[in-house]
């Protein structure tokens, strides 16, 4: 069975940085992509951003472009989310997500994603 454990969310102030990780026990073969989401209270999960197994493509929401970073470390099995000049609007839970598929699906649906994390709380003050 696969396990994801998300860490590293908190309490800062808008402008500060976050750095949240991803650690994936269980089975790691055939992985082909991980990914971030978020929820804010009375929305839709929303991407967030996303990981190829080789490192190849990454992509991210316009909402966090520019700010946001997302690496892996296999020898780890950890994915990271490294965020900067945080808003008071990236409040949210942030969940991880891998995908064992072929790749062909869309990469910013949360139904692409077999298995995620419980989430890890990310509280931004004005």
């Amino acid at each position: 069975q696969v396990q994801l454990v998300e860490s590293g969310g908190g309490l800062v102030q808008a402008g500060d940085s976050l750095t949240l990780s991803c650690i994936v026990s269980g089975r790691t073969f055939n992985l082909n992509r991980m990914a971030w989401f978020r929820q804010a209270p009375g929305k839709e999960r929303a991407f967030v951003s996303v990981i190829s197994w080789s490192g190849f493509s990454t992509y991210y929401a316009d909402s966090v472009k520019g700010r946001f970073t997302i690496s892996k470390d296999n020898d780890k099995n950890t994915m990271y989310l490294q965020m900067n000049s945080l808003k008071p609007e990236d409040t949210a839970v942030y969940y991880c997500a891998v995908d064992f598929g072929t790749g062909r699906a869309t990469y910013f649906r949360s139904t692409t994603y077999d298995y995620w994390g419980r989430g890890t709380q990310v509280t931004v003050s004005s």
